[in-house]
């Protein structure tokens, strides 16, 4: 197995971590992580500010500024935002380290569900926004399996479509797949080979975040050495990041409908960590 063709952080340019993270699989851990390593490790933490509507997809103008506002951190340093894969060649400016999670697709859609449905979530977003209205209270009480069966728009996901209003990130390789239109359609085989090729050219480590770490220690070294002692060692402290006590279970026959309309999402999520494994592999290391 050639280790070199796996790891992708030879191929980064200047030494800035770009962590274009994806909802709901971990990313606010994973997060939290990178702020006691930038201390452990002595480089600089970043991340985009708190927005009332979160645009993932960029303009070309819009990239190209976000690739000169990473740039223009002294290295080494982090920066953490919620947008699709930007590649910052294209706008003449130096390939960064690109790292990110994932999350099998189903259950991050009912986490991101209930994730809106919290008490919590919307106490932060009126402390932000406080002019943001209040959600009709039928809607925060409507499970996600009463939603699924009973055919709602919001739990209905279907092959193709382009918008859907509903703002649930359903699109977990459009993180990965970038900007172009091509990205869009849910569930394509278009979207997938894209994000796929993004994932294989681009990114140093994709994976699940406690089968992550020991890859991203040796591969991305400057930036995560000590990461599953951080991580393992104030464990507690972790796991309660985002915890959402209001998630109720979901049963598994629910789930299989609903991951009917996700083949391509789920091959995109196997495909991740089995390149992962494959770096677990090529490191000697147990997987």
């Amino acid at each position: 197995m050639d280790l070199g063709k796996l790891n992708n952080t030879r191929r980064a340019a200047v030494d800035l971590v770009f962590f274009n993270r994806v909802p709901k699989v971990g990313s606010q851990t994973f997060m939290e992580l990178l702020r006691r390593l930038a201390l452990r490790n002595g480089f600089a933490f970043h991340r985009d500010q708190i927005q009332r509507v979160e645009t993932i997809r960029l303009a070309p103008p819009d990239q190209a500024a976000l690739a000169a506002h990473v740039n223009s951190f002294e290295p080494p340093a982090v920066y953490v935002k919620h947008v699709c894969f930007t590649n910052f060649t294209q706008y003449g400016l130096p390939e960064p380290i690109y790292v990110n999670l994932v999350r099998d697709p189903v259950e991050r859609v009912i986490s991101w569900y209930y994730y809106v449905r919290a008490p919590w979530y919307y106490v932060e977003r009126k402390q932000a926004f406080p002019d943001i209205p209040l959600p009709d209270p039928r809607w925060l009480k409507k499970d996600f399996e009463t939603c699924v069966l009973r055919g709602d728009r919001e739990c209905r996901y279907l092959e193709g479509e382009t918008r859907e209003g509903i703002g649930d990130h359903r699109r977990q390789s459009l993180f990965f797949c970038g900007h172009a239109d091509a990205c869009t359609p849910f569930n394509t085989v278009g979207a997938l080979q894209l994000a796929k090729r993004a994932v294989e050219r681009h990114y140093a480590v994709v994976g699940v975040l406690e089968e992550t770490l020991a890859v991203l220690e040796h591969y991305v070294p400057r930036f995560f050495r000590g990461a599953a002692d951080v991580y393992w060692g104030e464990m507690e402290r972790f796991i309660r990041i985002n915890r959402n006590m209001f998630k109720p279970p979901v049963r598994e026959e629910v789930k299989d409908l609903v991951r009917a309309n996700f083949t391509r999402e789920t091959e995109f999520y196997q495909f991740c960590r089995q390149r992962l494994h494959r770096q677990l592999l090529a490191l000697r290391l147990p997987s």
